[in-house]
């Protein structure tokens, strides 16, 4: 019996990330390394990365003969996954197909669709194995529905096998973020501690907060061969005491890596001492969501920082010569003036690399009911749901306008000389092209937006 595992490419509607960053689908390396035993000579499972196959999906069905096909994605893939779940059916009404990830986790109703057999609404690996023995024991789809809501009604489930990487073999040269070239993913924990009203990833757990063992981590860690590795917890930086094993770990066994992380302004503004420490075992970088700089903003996202604190954990960053990568929500009653202001500080914090999100109530999150009806896209036109459309209607610019303010705001902050010249001093000429070709790609999206309005 023989399953598939897709990863589809992103809507051309979606503004794309994947044009400066493209990571392994780890979700998919899991569900591969975690085939029971009695099924594993059974069953062989095969990855397929759209965002850089070169087969048509058609191509490869033909080819492949699946029994199951197995797809994830977040909001932005919900229709591109049902598109592919309806060629697999009519290539073989007979083949199983199922979907799982972050958004089936939280709102898997999205997914309901009679070219959808499954949706993998909590514990997935079990749920995806469950869809395997029932397909080699040839079980009717109620049968295995049945065996499903009971591993969705067990607690949470995070014990499992480390991800099989060489799953991804094919593909695995061509995976990065940013200037980490080549990247790998792990991840040691599952949730968030925090409470911010915006964001989606304390829902996927129910608010609940797990964390592996760090002995386990850093024993995967040891067999990861990439140098660059990209830690995508929700929250690395937060427990005090796993961070300083974690350091003790990696120098016990001499692992020389470098980390890129997500961590919180709070925590590297009141922990100098241990980020320095982190930085010399490999701390590279940290995305940090400083959201705002104004204190209304980060007071409606429950967000518990203050300016004051995100200027100092900037500041600490930019010390100890590790990477930021900031991330902030542009609410919609920005003028051009908020632009402006957010711009100039910007570049007087000297921030080089900054992600500027127009505020998006994604379904499924705290604050997505209190904007329903102020939506300007269809609730179902899932592909704009990107955290970089303008899917709300701004209160002083016109939508066109909004979308001029931020490109005009990326190019003020990341192409201003000085920026440019410290990336090629530290990155090179080569690394700074694939950068600047892939951010054209990206202003291109966001042109195309200011011309239609």
């Amino acid at each position: 019996m023989k399953a598939l595992l897709i990863r589809p490419k992103p809507d051309k509607e979606t503004i794309g990330l994947q044009h400066v960053m493209i990571c392994e689908p780890l979700e998919l390396e899991y569900l591969v390394s975690n085939v029971p035993e009695d099924l594993a000579d059974e069953v062989t499972v095969k990855i397929y990365d759209f965002i850089l196959e070169k087969k048509s999906f058609e191509q490869i069905l033909l080819e492949e003969k699946p029994d199951v096909v197995g797809f994830t994605g977040y909001i932005t893939h919900v229709r591109t996954i049902k598109q592919m779940a309806r060629k697999v059916k009519l290539y073989n009404p007979n083949t199983k197909t199922a979907v799982g990830g972050v958004h089936a986790e939280v709102v898997g109703d999205d997914f309901l669709d009679e070219s959808i057999d499954f949706i993998f609404r909590k514990n997935g690996i079990d749920s995806f194995n469950a869809v395997l023995e029932g397909a080699v024991k040839n079980q009717d789809k109620a049968i295995i529905d049945e065996r499903i809501k009971a591993i969705e009604n067990q607690p949470y489930n995070y014990s499992y096998k480390h991800p099989d990487r060489k799953s991804v073999e094919n593909y695995k040269k061509d995976y990065y973020y940013m200037f980490h070239n080549p990247c790998a993913l792990i991840k040691t924990s599952y949730g968030c501690p925090y409470n911010c009203s915006f964001c989606f990833c304390k829902e996927i757990t129910s608010g609940k907060y797990y964390a592996r063992d760090i002995e386990d981590v850093v024993a995967e860690i040891s067999q990861i061969p990439e140098k660059e590795i990209y830690i995508v917890d929700d929250d690395f930086l937060y427990n005090e005491d796993r961070l300083k094993k974690f350091i003790a770990l990696l120098k016990e066994n001499n692992i020389e890596k470098n980390y890129l992380v997500y961590g919180r302004a709070d925590f590297i503004a009141n922990n100098k001492e241990l980020i320095s420490e982190l930085k010399k075992v490999g701390l590279r970088a940290v995305i940090v969501g400083i959201e705002s700089i104004r204190k209304t903003d980060l007071d409606s996202y429950n967000k518990k920082t203050t300016v004051q604190i995100n200027e100092t954990c900037i500041e600490i960053l930019r010390e100890l010569d590790i990477e930021l990568y900031a991330t902030l929500i542009l609410p919609m009653d920005f003028s051009k003036q908020d632009f402006k202001n957010l711009t100039n500080w910007l570049k007087d914090m000297k921030i080089t690399f900054v992600n500027l999100q127009p505020l998006t109530p994604i379904p499924g999150t705290e604050i997505f009911k209190d904007y329903e009806e102020k939506l300007l896209v269809k609730r179902e036109s899932y592909e704009m749901f990107d955290m970089a459309h303008v899917i709300l209607k701004p209160q002083h610019l016109t939508v066109r306008e909004f979308y001029s303010q931020i490109l005009l705001s990326y190019y003020k902050v990341i192409m201003r000389p000085a920026n440019s010249i410290r990336l090629l001093k530290k990155y090179g000429f080569k690394e700074n092209l694939k950068m600047l070709k892939g951010s054209q790609r990206v202003s291109l999206q966001y042109l195309s937006k200011i011309m239609r309005g």
